[in-house]
């Protein structure tokens, strides 16, 4: 792609006004989409991005870190013809912006054509949206988060056999977002983040062992408990103390749900419009095909209320909409921004991300595998010897061939129970395979963006002691 990018530098530091601290007025990027036409630019869309943040951390009883920031950004993306151009700004000054548009324009002239760039035509754009509940409108202050970070060591280091830590963090966040451009599309919307994390590590000397527990959420009533957090991380190192290499041999291997959203992960990947128009996805050929066994089903859902991948529009201004991409085990769409679809000659699905300084790329929102029909007790309890993963250890994935190997942590399965704690082992098999092999539990819990239950893949090779 023929791009070329420019942060310009702040002549005007100043401080933020409250309008800005949080969104600038809608007016100020349409007058910057304005001069930009007037510098030459056929087109031209402008993204506003404004973050603030408290992070804090305690160990061993103390206070590690209190930190706090804010920060605004401003990116333009200029075209002429099929030529564009990115530059991106902190200064929100008339005449600064002015010369920004005016610098993004003469770069635009200065790159080579680009045949798939260009701005969203009407038709598509989003018209409206919902509501999704994003920001709980709440700033917590850092003794606030102090104390939660405090109650989930606490709890951790009370867990008979944890003997040190690693400390525990508390974080909180809200970002505003306002998406405008000369084909008429304007849209803004807010939301709030909370992290809350604890590792702790049990036993002593050369036998002590580490493991952790973390929750985040959208909005603060819906974040695990503090003492909950601590107490779960502190079981967890416990329970891996005094653990064994496993024999080498072909198994079944459990995905424990902490772990499990890797394997979609690499899904979604694999179904980027971009890797598939490159010809580098080991899907690339698999569309409306049977990839995943049959009864699964893979959803990314951008309008899921008070999810954290959720949004209301897509970074080009193109609606979101919930789409089940894994439909009883049949691949049914590619991931697709605007400049993947024309190169693949098919329909924008809406999945456009970018930043203040790029252009956009496909990308999921809350990504997940819908539970299965059986409990995880059940999912192991016919292995009569097996791997149950808690833990994935570096990244062995090749996305052209869909070859996986990566070293994991976990509990070695002896007729059908969770017999002793392994470390020190490899697994591998292939993605094409894996998939067709998946059963699911019952257990999704929505932690993050990307999410599945505890998974089950028949098969696998395990590589340990020798």
């Amino acid at each position: 792609m023929a791009t070329a990018k420019k942060k310009a530098p702040s002549t005007h530091p100043k401080k933020p006004t409250a309008k800005a601290a949080g969104a600038p007025d809608a007016n100020l990027l349409v007058d910057l989409l304005k001069w930009a036409k007037q510098a030459g630019a056929d087109s031209a869309d402008a993204l506003f991005v404004n973050g603030e943040s408290i992070s804090v951390a305690q160990r061993l009883g103390k206070r590690e870190k209190l930190e706090s920031s804010e920060g605004r950004d401003l990116g333009l993306r200029v075209f002429i013809g099929k030529r564009q151009a990115f530059v991106s700004s902190t200064d929100f000054a008339p005449a600064s912006l002015r010369t920004l548009a005016s610098r993004a324009v003469d770069m635009a002239r200065a790159v080579p054509e680009d045949p798939t760039c260009g701005i969203a035509p009407e038709e598509l754009l989003a018209k409206r949206w919902p509501d999704l509940d994003l920001d709980d409108k709440g700033r917590p202050t850092a003794k606030k988060l102090l104390a939660m970070a405090a109650e989930a060591e606490d709890a951790a280091r009370a867990v008979k056999g944890v003997t040190n830590s690693e400390g525990a963090e508390a974080g909180w966040g809200r970002s505003s977002v306002v998406l405008a451009a000369s084909n008429g599309f304007t849209g803004s919307y807010r939301r709030s983040g909370y992290s809350l994390s604890c590792a702790v590590l049990a036993g002593e000397g050369t036998g002590m062992e580490r493991d952790y527990e973390w929750s985040s959420a959208v909005h603060l009533e819906d974040l695990m408990a503090a003492a909950k957090v601590g107490r779960t991380a502190g079981k967890y190192a416990v329970r891996r103390l005094n653990p064994r290499k496993a024999q080498s041999a072909k198994v079944p291997v459990v995905f424990d749900r902490r772990v499990s959203g890797s394997l979609i992960g690499h899904l979604a990947g694999a179904i980027n419009g971009r890797a598939v128009a490159r010809g580098t996805s080991f899907l690339k050929d698999k569309m409306d095909k049977r990839v995943f066994a049959p009864g699964i089903r893979i959803l990314d859902n951008p309008l899921r209320k008070r999810g954290l991948g959720s949004r209301p529009f897509d970074a080009e201004g193109l609606p979101t909409k919930r789409t089940a991409v894994i439909d009883d085990g049949v691949l049914t769409t590619w991931l697709l921004d605007l400049a993947a679809a024309r190169q693949l000659n098919l329909a924008p699905t809406g999945h456009a991300s970018r930043g203040v300084s790029g252009p956009p790329s496909p990308t999921t929102s809350n990504f997940y595998l819908e539970k299965g029909e059986v409990s995880v007790d059940e999912l192991i309890g016919d292995i009569k010897s097996g791997l149950y993963i808690t833990e994935m250890i570096g990244f062995g994935v090749n996305g052209v061939t869909g070859d996986y190997s990566r070293g994991a942590t976990g509990f070695w399965i002896e007729k059908g129970k969770l017999a002793w704690p392994v470390s020190g082992i490899t697994v591998a098999g292939n993605l094409k395979n894996m998939f067709l092999k998946m059963t699911a539990a019952n257990d999704l819990q929505f932690k993050g963006a990307t999410n599945a239950p505890t998974l089950r893949i028949d098969g696998m090779t395990v590589a340990g002691a020798q």
